[in-house]
């Protein structure tokens, strides 16, 4: 039996029941490392602000986000990142717990939740939070016909344009959360980001070396992968000039990026977006990075950073943030990535997505899940 998923008595403008799912490893927000967490829980409570309903579906027992809250296990499930399996029961409970009476749309954050929506009674849009190529964009292309993916940016997007996608929505933080410097800062420079040959750690000590300027690593390094490459590439590189900070937690996180002359973004792969570019300038510091990614969606050149071709250009442009404006950072950051235009932009793509299903009764519909 087909399944009606645009009540005839909504119109465009009723705020929409959204059920919000995020993947089970952390909390939302996360009290440290954690872009995704702490991009979702700025948008619910800015989805709430607008007038919506909306309940996360997450584990662990607390949150810190004005929605209501379901959890699939009592614990966070980080010690078992990478696994599947996890993964997998958490999005099977879900879809056993969401009823269609209860919700107008799924917004999926999880990384195979594209691969299981079709099992829902309820319309789903899912956000691709990373490059959807490779084995990744394997499984995204294998989405279901009735799910629609959003990218976090144009660049993505151009990176795999065949999948269905219905919408582009730059991600946010609350500025409110951002201490803010009123002169440009005259700490070291700051590389922020997990320990990974993608971020380019040993491209920013060779950079920051030859501009003859200190720097601060402050990395994620609790998986092996991370430990691994660290111990191997980074740690023989480190001396008197570099400062190392592991696993900093997030008010830690904050006041190295008020304090740094710049943020370096020596990146080696094509960052789908970059959030802590974002951050960074919400607190007035400048990013001095590569052109790759999303990096040219963030950053103005010549006003929030500076933007290189080639990491021999890195030493110079590192050099040259120090003449950058905080409040022009913070500006355009107050301007192009607030939680209010990122929510603005979900509400828009929810609604155009669910008009768009009903204008196509003859499409397949979702298996309904009776909840056990």
């Amino acid at each position: 039996m087909a399944v009606n998923h645009q009540p005839s008595d909504r119109s465009r403008d009723r705020p929409l029941r959204i059920a919000m799912v995020v993947p089970p490893w952390l909390s939302v927000p996360p009290p440290g490392y954690g872009g995704l967490e702490q991009v979702v829980a700025g948008l619910v409570d800015a989805l709430i602000e607008r007038g919506n309903r909306v309940t996360v579906f997450g584990t662990g027992r607390e949150h810190g986000t004005a929605a209501d809250f379901v959890s699939t296990t009592p614990e966070l499930q980080y010690a078992r990142l990478g696994e599947s399996l996890p993964e997998l029961a958490h999005l099977a409970r879900i879809n056993h717990l969401i009823a269609p009476a209860d919700f107008d749309v799924i917004h999926d954050h999880t990384t195979i939740g594209p691969l299981v929506a079709g099992r829902r009674a309820v319309p789903t849009v899912a956000t691709v939070h990373g490059n959807p190529v490779g084995e990744y964009g394997t499984v995204l292309s294998d989405t279901d016909c009735g799910v629609g993916l959003v990218a976090i940016s144009h660049a993505q997007r151009r990176g795999n344009p065949g999948l269905p996608w219905v919408g582009t929505v730059h991600n946010a933080m609350p500025l409110r959360d951002f201490p803010r410097k009123r002169a440009p800062g005259r700490g070291p420079v700051l590389w922020l980001a997990r320990f990974s040959p993608d971020k380019g750690p040993d491209v920013a000590i060779r950079a920051c070396r030859r501009a003859g300027l200190p720097l601060t690593l402050a990395g994620k390094c609790n998986e092996p992968a991370e430990r691994r490459y660290f111990e191997q590439v980074v740690e023989p590189l480190l001396d008197d000039d570099v400062a190392l900070v592991l696993n900093a937690g997030r008010e830690a996180t904050l006041r190295l990026l008020v304090d740094a002359r710049c943020l370096i973004m020596p990146i080696q792969w094509e960052e789908p977006f970059g959030m802590v570019m974002v951050e960074a300038m919400a607190t007035g510091t400048p990013v001095v990075a590569l052109r790759r990614g999303a990096v040219p969606e963030l950053v103005r050149p010549g006003l929030t950073g500076l933007v290189c071709d080639d990491p021999d250009e890195l030493p110079a442009a590192l050099i040259e943030s120090s003449r950058l404006d905080p409040a022009d950072c913070v500006a355009h950051v107050a301007e192009n990535f607030s939680v209010e235009r990122m929510a603005g932009g979900y509400e828009s793509v929810y609604r155009g997505f669910l008009a768009t299903r009903a204008a196509r009764p003859g499409q397949r519909a979702p298996v309904p899940v009776t909840a056990r």
